[in-house]
């Protein structure tokens, strides 16, 4: 949006100095051709008018006369041509090549012709024509600034209802919008924050409801254990000790469900994304894996970085020791973590690539499946840690198989964004440490 203001600002300044500019420069030119035109007519007439008197009395029409018409000044002649009745020729200065001249005859028939520089004229009317030239450039200066100002005046407001669009599309339904005085905008954010409290009471209810069925479900299915571990515990026969504990399996088969199905509600309802400062991760990652690769001979190297991303705190630790831990068990040499911006939807790209052999080419396919390994783990590790980015909203992929790169993609934050204006916490994110 931003360039597209600029973009038709500065057009439409161009234009308007285009068809105002060049018509006024022209205009300004044959002003100032004329006016040299009109004062060299009027030098050549003074100085007929002026010698033919001298001539009329009988004095002597004399060099420095002559002289005394022409001037090395810009603008001025600089040759004069004196024709006299009498058939004698009279010239002063220099004859400029180019010129303009101008010619003027007597009643007593004497000629007088002066000459102009043609140079001095174009140079007094093309410094017109710069300084129309100099007032067009002022006037796109100072409309692109404005619409700089515009620009940013209409975007930043749009940059903040992207972000707690954002924050609500991770569960945090209590954005902070403050009026901009653009009424459409405005519009937007009363009607996004009235959208965010709706949300915010249907969440409410919802994770009520989940603590309800919680409790209602867990009472019955507790006593329905107690009841068939007793039958099981005081029956004699063999076929009812048999199908109670069969009943006990799928009671607790069906306790596991309900605790999945719950958690998974509230993890729904409840998501833990948040800003999460990646310097504070990178740090701790550090303090905690930087004495095993010294131990292993191996180096850790860590870049800084200033890039702010959501994620669960927790979570996004665990990601990282993972991708670590098999970058030193798996991988060989310098193992580099980095954090950069990627395209124009503000989304970092974590990176954390060795100097390995990387990974097999049969198992590059399936590096995130579960119990795929090349024999020297268990094979959860990565899998777990793809569903983690993804239940944050983002991905993990393998960038590189030789040498081994892999890349979190999380949702960042814009660099406009004031986090204690948007984010609701409007507080720094420190991870906990993995155990």
């Amino acid at each position: 949006m931003r360039r597209r203001v600029l973009r038709a600002t500065v057009s439409a300044l161009a234009v308007a100095v285009i068809l105002l500019g060049i018509p006024l420069g022209i205009a300004a030119a044959q002003l100032v051709h004329t006016d040299a035109l009109r004062d060299l007519d009027l030098r050549t007439a003074t100085a007929a008018r002026a010698l033919d008197v001298r001539y009329t009395v009988g004095e002597t029409i004399t060099p420095s006369v002559l002289d005394s018409y022409v001037s090395d000044a810009a603008g001025a002649p600089s040759y004069i041509y004196v024709s006299l009745p009498n058939g004698e020729i009279m010239t002063a200065g220099e004859e400029p090549q180019p010129a303009i001249s101008d010619s003027h005859v007597t009643d007593d028939g004497l000629a007088v012709v002066m000459y102009v520089p043609w140079w001095d004229v174009f140079w007094s009317a093309a410094r017109f024509v710069l300084l129309v030239i100099g007032a067009g450039m002022v006037a796109v200066a100072a409309g692109v600034a404005m619409a700089i100002w515009q620009a940013n005046r209409l975007s930043a407001p749009l940059v903040y209802l992207a972000a707690s669009a954002e924050q609500l599309g991770t569960g945090q339904v209590r954005p902070k919008l403050e009026h901009t005085g653009i009424e459409e905008i405005d519009q937007v954010a009363d009607e996004l924050s009235r959208s965010a409290d709706r949300m915010a009471a249907r969440l409410a209810t919802e994770r009520q409801f989940a603590s309800d069925a919680s409790h209602q479900l867990r009472t019955p299915l507790t006593a329905l254990t107690m009841r068939l571990e007793e039958i099981a515990a005081l029956s004699d026969q063999d076929d009812v000790r048999e199908e109670a504990e069969k009943s006990l399996e799928q009671v607790e088969r069906l306790v596991g469900v309900v605790d999945d199905l719950l958690g998974r509600s509230r993890k729904a309802l409840g998501s833990g994304t948040e800003p999460v400062e990646l310097a504070t991760v990178f740090q701790q990652q550090h303090q905690e894996w930087d004495a095993a690769f010294e131990a292993a001979g191996r180096r850790l190297v860590i870049h800084d970085t200033d890039a702010t991303a959501f994620a669960t705190p927790g979570g996004l630790a665990q990601v990282m020791a993972t991708l670590i831990e098999n970058s030193l068990h798996h991988g060989d040499g310098t193992t580099s973590v980095s954090a950069r911006e990627s395209g124009t939807s503000h989304a970092v790209v974590i990176e954390v690539r060795d100097e390995g052999d990387g990974v097999p080419e049969e198992l590059a396919p399936r590096i995130f499946e579960r119990e795929v390994t090349s024999g020297r783990g268990t094979g959860l590790g990565l899998a777990l840690a793809r569903d983690l980015v993804t239940a944050d909203g983002g991905r993990l992929e393998l960038a590189q198989r030789v040498p081994a790169a892999f890349a979190v993609f999380l949702q960042g934050v814009p660099q406009m964004v004031d986090l204690d204006s948007v984010v609701p916490h409007g507080r720094k994110v420190k991870p906990r440490r993995r155990r």
